[in-house]
């Protein structure tokens, strides 16, 4: 595996994770499989210039916001577009997938570092802000816990371990269960008891309305970058 990019600093922080670094384009690219552009949108189109792929190498882009359709005009490789997200770092990343050929080496390094959904092209700008913004929403639902819970006289760092944790537990139980996630509330409240109190006030608050806000914001910025780029490609 190899790792390119102008900034030293940034070679040096994968230095440990790759067999070689390099600030040559071509000397990355030139024997790989699978090449993976990772960088800012505005400079896609710049980096894309700069590649010579063929047919039979795989371009995996990452850059959020830009279509299949305008990396596909500028490159002769077979192009998959992902959107992941930070947790990627620990091995529970979340990634949506879109390409008409994905090969087994790509299927094989999402399986790598989390779980990953095939989708259409068309929902792309609804899974980048599922899954690609998701992680900030899901901080801000911990921190907003962890505050309850120093309210109550937890110490600040138990009080975000045990947020934490118990998003992280959730989220496991959800992805193994066969259960619906509306099974699953019900399961941990009992009747009389302290979950069904604190799910009255969750239920009677526009909470649920908030975080579909958050997400349809999230999409619809998506949705306008990605109309950047078509206007691009139809200059």
């Amino acid at each position: 595996m190899t790792a390119c990019d102008l900034d030293p600093d940034a070679l040096e922080s994968v230095a440990d994770y790759v067999d070689h670094t390099t600030s040559e384009v071509s000397e990355a690219v030139t024997d790989a499989d699978v090449v993976v552009v990772a960088v800012k949108p505005d400079i896609v189109g710049a980096v894309l210039s700069d590649l010579d792929l063929s047919p039979d190498q795989t371009l995996l882009s990452i850059a959020a916001g830009v279509p299949t359709d305008y990396v596909e005009a500028r490159t002769d490789a077979n192009v998959v577009r992902i959107m992941p997200n930070l947790a990627a770092e620990t091995g529970d990343m979340a990634a949506a997938v879109t390409g008409d050929d994905i090969p087994g080496e790509v299927r094989q390094l999402l399986d790598d570092v989390g779980e990953f959904a095939e989708i259409d092209e068309g929902q792309m700008d609804t899974a980048t802000a599922v899954n690609g913004s998701g992680p900030a929403f899901v901080f801000y639902l911990i921190q907003a816990m962890a505050e309850a819970g120093v309210e109550g006289g937890l110490e600040e760092s138990d009080a975000e371990t045990l947020a934490a944790q118990t998003f992280k537990g959730a989220a496991e139980t959800v992805l193994r269960s066969d259960r619906s996630t509306e099974e699953l509330i019900d399961a941990v409240c009992s009747p009389n008891g302290t979950t069904i109190e604190g799910m009255e006030v969750l239920w009677d608050s526009d909470a649920d309305a908030d975080v579909t806000a958050a997400v349809r914001a999230a999409e619809e910025r998506s949705a306008e970058l990605a109309a950047e780029f078509g206007d691009e490609n139809d200059a």
